[in-house]
């Protein structure tokens, strides 16, 4: 991809992550909204008419190219040996986590009990496992694109299944900055859609968030974890309860078929 096709695709996605379209654009620039899709679709912005779009973001010029570069051959999905060597590491696992989250070296040494040269060892294999760059000075540049995510049933998430979803659980949410939000009720094929559409959007605004905030210091940033969930679900024991279309009762047959509900769980 071109650095200008490039630039126009961050760019676009930015527009999109703060929810705004080609007919804010178009107001903003006192444009149609045809004109604004030609520009895109052209890739004819100059620097004049893309400074004023980054206005509208409340962004600089410099932050779409930073952005822009990060995106640059980021990787999207690790190996399963990648994953697995991954969580074999204790230690390893907690530095590529923090790194994720843009902790310096220092601030890792400082806080967790780590030498520096067990640090550094660490910081190399993430490196050769492709998840940070080792810059001089310990330096870490994050190699994972925006839109990265953990193989499906893959060695992370099976972690996490077994070792991270019930302590994770294990809370009432009602401390500070805690909420758990659980809903329940019947839903067309249609509806569920739109909701795992905006989901995945809330997903990509934590992300923005994380990318935002790490230029604070890390005291004043808290590992944070959000967990969204949507699935077609009920309680076994009412799904025992239920009849099947001769109007037997469901607990009397071998197999059973549920209908389609949902529970949407918000942390």
């Amino acid at each position: 991809m071109s650095q200008v096709s490039l630039l126009i695709d961050v760019l676009k996605k930015s527009l999109r992550r703060q929810g705004m379209t080609y007919a804010d654009v178009a107001r903003g620039l006192r444009l149609s909204e045809s004109s604004v899709k030609r520009l895109f679709a052209q890739k004819n912005l100059n620097l004049v008419r893309l400074e004023q779009i980054c206005e509208l973001m409340g962004q600089e010029i410099v932050d779409l190219l930073e952005l822009a570069r990060e995106a640059e051959g980021r990787v999207t999905e690790l190996t399963e040996e990648q994953e697995r060597e991954l969580v074999s590491d204790p230690k390893l696992l907690l530095v590529g986590t923090l790194a994720l989250n843009h902790w310096t070296a220092a601030t890792i040494v400082e806080t967790y009990q780590l030498s520096q040269s067990e640090l550094v060892g660490l910081l190399v294999k993430l490196d050769r496992l492709g998840i940070i760059e080792l810059l001089p000075d310990n330096r870490m540049r994050v190699r994972l694109a925006r839109n990265f995510s953990w193989r499906k049933a893959g060695p992370i998430q099976q972690f996490f299944e077994k070792r991270v979803q019930r302590q994770f659980f294990e809370s009432s949410f009602i401390g500070k900055d805690e909420l758990r939000v659980t809903v329940n009720g019947s839903l067309s094929s249609r509806s569920n859609a739109l909701l795992r559409q905006r989901m995945r959007k809330i997903a990509e605004e934590f992300d923005s968030m994380v990318d935002e905030d790490k230029r604070l210091d890390h005291k004043e940033r808290e590992g944070t974890t959000l967990v969204i969930a949507i699935r077609p679900w009920e309680l076994s024991l009412f799904t025992e309860l239920r009849r099947n279309k001769q109007g037997e009762s469901q607990a009397t047959r071998p197999q059973v078929s549920a209908k389609s509900r949902i529970q949407r769980t918000v942390r």
